[in-house]
């Protein structure tokens, strides 16, 4: 991936660092030249972090993810690029309960929860994490939003970027994306979470701040224990195509109560449900993939003709692989996640799938002088 570019400007300028590296496919679509490149490139970093459209002239003419404009590819963008999952997760929770505090189910979950603790590095190595950061790359490929009940698949060109994660303890992270010339950023302070775009204003979460789904993506092994340590084993399950590829797991399934689906509810939606499952190969213990379902329905006051109720239903699944020891930590650097979008409701029913390819190029552990104000929200949050 690229971290450097050079300053065309000045002859004997340095060479300009870049806050998220990209990958070479992504510079090289940039401009027919080095020169229009650099120029399209400083556009972007130039972007303020509200208005303007945030977009290299190389990607303006084109349609991404098969949407309709650039507002409609920013949303996709934040949906497959920035997820949170229903739950708070602190990091600071001890990584062990009573196996036998519980049902059968329960008690089971935490037998297979230590298993991966075991696998991913052990206890003491988990708890002396205290922060982290990660550079990856994706790909993107999705499909326009069809009217059908049945299967759809991703087509067209495939979008390309890169982004940057930071994390510290408790409840502190950051997250910067950028695909095809398009940036979104996103974090949490331990009090809020927010949003925002090159082209939209900061949006704050509802409800008390949340992680990153891909946090889950095999990628921090003590958020991922101290989610399914409140989880219950559900069954076994066999994943994978009909090939050596296939894992024998035990499937970890956790719900979001009342009290949260309320919070995360809005004037003009209701939060029905969201549900996570993990799958622990009972090979190696490991996370191999981790998938999670959200259903909204859409309030309408309207009361006369055409108030029929709509819902949306987002199912996001992840295989998980390529996990590799880094300073003790047994971590995934490589996955696919597919995202399904149906709305149904009315006399119509619409589907979208989008497919995102991820890779992690770079990660490391205590990272010294990552202070707080790494994770302040942008200034326009409470405007």
């Amino acid at each position: 991936m690229r971290k450097l570019c050079p300053n065309f400007d000045k002859e004997d300028g340095l060479d300009t660092v870049l806050e998220v590296p990209i990958p070479e496919e992504m510079f090289t679509n940039m401009g027919t030249n080095a020169v229009v490149r650099w120029q399209n490139l400083r556009a972007l970093m130039r972007a303020p972090s509200a208005g303007g459209d945030g977009k290299s002239s190389s990607s303006s003419s084109t349609s991404h993810l098969s949407s309709g404009s650039s507002s409609e590819f920013m949303a996709l963008l934040k949906l497959v690029g920035a997820p949170l999952i229903p739950f708070q997760v602190q990091s600071d929770h001890a990584l062990t309960r009573p196996i036998r505090d519980g049902s059968i189910e329960a008690s089971t979950a935490k037998y297979i929860v230590q298993q991966y603790v075991a696998a991913t590095g052990g206890q003491a190595t988990l708890n002396a994490v205290c922060s982290m950061y990660a550079v990856g790359q994706v790909k993107m490929i999705g499909s326009e939003m069809r009217q059908t009940d049945g299967s759809v698949h991703p087509q067209g060109a495939c979008e390309v970027g890169g982004f940057v994660l930071w994390q510290k303890n408790p409840d502190l992270w950051y997250l910067e994306l950028v695909v095809s010339g398009f940036k979104v950023s996103a974090g949490s302070d331990g009090k809020v979470g927010w949003n925002q775009s090159s082209s939209q204003p900061c949006h704050a979460s509802r409800g008390p701040p949340r992680p990153l789904r891909r946090f889950f993506q095999g990628l921090d092994p003590r958020s991922t224990v101290n989610l399914f340590l409140e989880a219950v084993c559900i069954g076994e399950k066999t994943i994978g195509e009909k090939t050596t590829d296939e894992e024998d797991c035990f499937v970890l399934k956790i719900e979001a109560p009342p009290s949260i689906l309320r919070a995360q509810s809005s004037p003009n939606t209701e939060l029905i449900h969201h549900k996570v499952w993990g799958y622990f190969s009972q090979r190696t213990g490991l996370l191999v993939h981790f998938e999670d379902t959200k259903l909204v329905r859409m309030k309408n006051n309207n009361k006369g003709k055409g108030s029929d109720v709509v819902f949306w239903e987002t199912t996001m699944e992840t295989d998980i692989w390529d996990y590799r020891y880094v300073d003790g930590i047994n971590i995934a650097h490589g996955g696919k996640t597919c995202v399904t979008l149906f709305r149904y409701g009315g006399a119509m029913h619409h589907k979208r799938k989008i497919e995102e390819t991820w890779t992690i190029e770079e990660v490391d552990f205590n990272i010294c002088g990552l202070s707080m104000d790494c994770f302040l929200p942008p200034a326009d949050r409470d405007r």
